[in-house]
């Protein structure tokens, strides 16, 4: 299997904090990874990092064909024109959702593909309608986010990561600023875009749905990883000490997934 994503000997500290020491990690082509673990563990870190939105002090990554190496000094931005094709290949969804405020939802959606990939706004807009269609949207297209709900802010913002044409996806506590009942609502079109193929790493504390819809899980804490596998074989019978008791604390009483 062609992995989509190697990180090799990560690591990344913010004065004496250090966040990350010397993280590892394989992401196959079209395999979902949950990232689980205490908050204040650095999975929220570790995307970024993935991502460039944070530089890392040492390893290498790489997505797709594109790779960063980090060596002593060497932690500084990349150029311009290297970061952005970097950045190109991975979708980020953020807690909070970011929405330009002055836009409507499609606007919203579009406005990546016509500054950033040049496309044609008649082009654009056809494809932002499509990527509303796909989230369960295109009734709103027309709304503004003051307009929308939580649920349907995130998957507004899914969709804009999506018209960036991205090779992987990465989700950042992506359902935590939600009220619960519409959690379902946005997890549904994650497992969606898992049925399609798409490569993700997902931060979450949705562990039943981890469990049923990640390929691997990977359990990290204090900067490290833990414990990683298959997504069942993790969460039903984790063999690491620190992995039982976090994973102790919940019920299987986790939101469903439910169709946008």
């Amino acid at each position: 299997m062609e992995a989509m994503i190697e990180i090799s000997g990560l690591r990344k500290q913010f004065g004496d904090n250090v966040v990350l020491k010397d993280v590892s990690m394989r992401v196959d082509k079209g395999e979902v990874v949950a990232l689980i673990g205490p908050s204040g563990s650095g999975k929220s870190t570790l995307l970024r990092c993935i991502n460039l939105l944070t530089i890392p002090d040492g390893g290498s990554i790489r997505v797709g064909t594109h790779e960063m190496s980090y060596t002593g000094d060497a932690t500084r931005l990349p150029k311009d024109r290297q970061l952005a094709s970097f950045r190109a290949k991975t979708g980020m969804v953020f807690q909070h959702f970011n929405l330009f405020p002055h836009m409507t939802a499609l606007q919203n959606v579009m406005e990546g593909m016509v500054t950033v990939l040049r496309q044609p706004k008649a082009v654009a807009r056809e494809s932002a309608q499509k990527l509303l269609d796909k989230v369960g949207l295109l009734d709103k297209a027309m709304e503004y986010p003051h307009c929308l709900s939580g649920g349907q802010k995130q998957r507004v913002a899914i969709a804009r990561a999506l018209a960036m044409q991205p090779q992987v996806m990465l989700f950042d506590e992506a359902t935590s600023a939600l009220d619960p009942e519409l959690v379902g609502e946005v997890l549904a079109v994650i497992q969606s875009l898992a049925k399609d193929g798409m490569t993700m790493i997902l931060v979450t504390h949705e562990i039943s749905f981890a469990r049923e819809v990640a390929d691997q899980v990977v359990f990290m804490r204090d900067g490290v990883v833990v414990e990683s596998g298959q997504a069942k074989d993790v969460i039903d019978w984790p063999t690491q000490a620190a992995t039982k008791l976090f994973l102790a604390r919940f019920h299987d009483k986790a939101p469903q997934a439910v169709a946008p």
